[in-house]
């Protein structure tokens, strides 16, 4: 009887053990579901999805190039006398306004202009007292109608020879000054892309190039250098993407406008041309400039937002969305990143949604879990 009693201490305390230790392992479990990581309303706020499609493969070819100001859309400004520069009022990059003085220019040849002006005032007014007094004689009968019509053609000349200089002194817009004094004025509001000259610079009268060159930089020229092997890939009208060291990140979007027919003898490079909106004057002429020249192939792939990205120990990764309470992350294998677009070989399936914002903060708790 005392054996029974004991046996039966001995079952109760195993029920009770075993119960004891399912339940802990209830516990345990439901512990583990409420680890699972579930998308919070605030961060499904903070989140953006976008969808894995197949699409065809663009091919793009890498240029390198400068800005450049658009020629169409300059004033190239000359002098229109020699001289020495005695003051240049601006500097390369400034702003200026139409009419307003950008140099000073000291010239013996205005100054000159000014003698002969006066000298033909002179011309004038002796012409004129010459016809005057042919006028009252032929009116009166002492001299003859040829008398009259010779002085009256003297005053025509002399009034001519008097517009002739004075047209000269006006071809800068009348901004000269008797003692050789003359200002350069700046014809239209713009920039100041090209400065050759400084205070002390002599201008001689063979010399045919330009002091200034001003332009409004709404519109900028892109040169980039094709290579002969990669020529074929190149055509007008031809989509590319722009980028600079001084904005990474940022592309601007262009066209290609025009190819030269002739190969540079430099660098035996083919130079192509694309014209870009400059928006806010990001762009400056003189910038290095990378070109991608898109191309679009036959074949195709799976295709992804660039930003859907996440690189972790030298592999990549994208976090795919279900559901609130189903995220994955899945390991891809990159085929090619072309801006904004990369093809992978393997990973997703098209018609799954990847988070494309903020998913470094999902992969890192999901990784956690």
């Amino acid at each position: 009887m005392q054996k029974a009693s004991l046996y039966i201490t001995y079952a109760t305390s195993f029920f009770v053990a075993a119960a004891s230790l399912a339940g802990c392992h209830e516990k345990q479990e439901v512990k583990q579901e409420d680890k699972k990581f579930v998308l919070s309303d605030t961060m499904a706020k903070m989140i953006l999805m976008d969808t894995v499609r197949r699409a065809r493969i663009d091919d793009a070819l890498t240029l390198s190039g400068e800005i450049s100001f658009n020629e169409n859309s300059v004033v190239k400004i000359f002098p229109h006398s020699s001289g020495q520069v005695t003051e240049t009022k601006v500097s390369l990059g400034d702003r200026v306004e139409r009419g307003q003085v950008i140099a000073v220019i000291k010239s013996a040849d205005v100054a000159g202009s000014y003698a002969d002006l006066s000298g033909a005032d002179a011309d004038v007014a002796i012409a004129k007292r010459q016809l005057d007094n042919a006028e009252s004689l032929y009116k009166s009968g002492i001299s003859s109608e040829k008398d009259y019509t010779e002085a009256k053609q003297n005053y025509l000349k002399a009034e001519a020879a008097k517009q002739k200089i004075q047209s000269l002194l006006s071809i800068n817009g009348g901004n000269s000054q008797p003692g050789g004094v003359y200002s350069v004025i700046a014809p239209i509001s713009g920039y100041i892309v090209e400065k050759k000259v400084n205070a002390g610079s002599f201008i001689r009268p063979d010399m045919g190039d330009n002091l200034f060159t001003i332009s409004d930089l709404k519109e900028v020229w892109v040169w980039a250098n094709v290579f002969e092997t990669d020529i074929p890939k190149v055509k007008e009208g031809a989509p590319v993407q722009v980028s600079t060291l001084a904005y990474p990140g940022k592309v601007f979007n262009g066209k290609i406008e025009k190819l030269s027919e002739v190969l540079d003898p430099t660098n035996k490079a083919l130079r192509v041309r694309i014209t870009l909106q400059n928006e806010g004057l990001l762009l400056k002429p003189e910038m290095f400039a990378k070109v991608q020249v898109s191309n679009i192939e036959k074949d195709s792939a799976i295709c992804i937002p660039t930003k859907a990205l996440v690189s972790q120990n030298g592999k990549d990764f994208v976090v795919v969305y279900n559901s609130p309470s189903d995220m994955q992350i899945a390991p891809v294998e990159i085929m090619k990143t072309l801006g904004d677009k990369t093809y992978l070989n393997s990973g997703v399936t098209p018609g799954q949604l990847l988070v494309v914002k903020n998913q470094l903060l999902l992969f890192e708790q999901l990784q956690n879990d």
